[in-house]
């Protein structure tokens, strides 16, 4: 129980609300996990090196995600610019744990510069959510 109580969940209701917020966060990641895979592969197929793709298709996918956040998931009293100051801390953050790791994976484990930035979103999904729930859009 005192997971659910850090999580600001209390009661039922609590619970199905955090619930609903998740998918909802969910829904917009996902659209922002294709944005940046459209963009990154795109670039990478032109001949962009994957790191710089990488950059790239990240500056696009957080703006994106702000705004579609700011709409449909969290709600906040916050500024709109602290807020998005804040969600590009928390991107920043976790783009740099992602790129770190996808230059592991593909310079070091010699995986596929396509298959790497999917195991990447198995752990950075989660943390940006737990990061702008509790931080950007407090």
């Amino acid at each position: 129980m005192k997971i659910l109580n850090i999580l600001g969940i209390y009661n039922k209701a609590d619970f199905f609300n955090f619930v609903k917020q998740f998918i909802r966060f969910g829904l917009v990641g996902l659209f922002n996990t294709f944005l940046f895979l459209a963009i990154y592969y795109a670039l990478v197929l032109l001949g962009v090196f994957y790191l710089i793709a990488n950059i790239i298709a990240f500056v696009i996918s957080v703006i994106s995600a702000f705004f579609l956040s700011r709409r449909f998931v969290f709600t906040s009293a916050a500024a709109p610019i602290i807020q998005l100051i804040k969600m590009y801390v928390v991107y920043g953050a976790t783009f740099l744990l992602s790129t770190a790791t996808l230059f592991l994976m593909v310079e070091i484990l010699n995986l596929s510069a396509f298959i790497a930035p999917l195991i990447n979103l198995c752990f950075t999904v989660p943390l940006n959510f737990l990061l702008n729930k509790f931080w950007a859009f407090r």
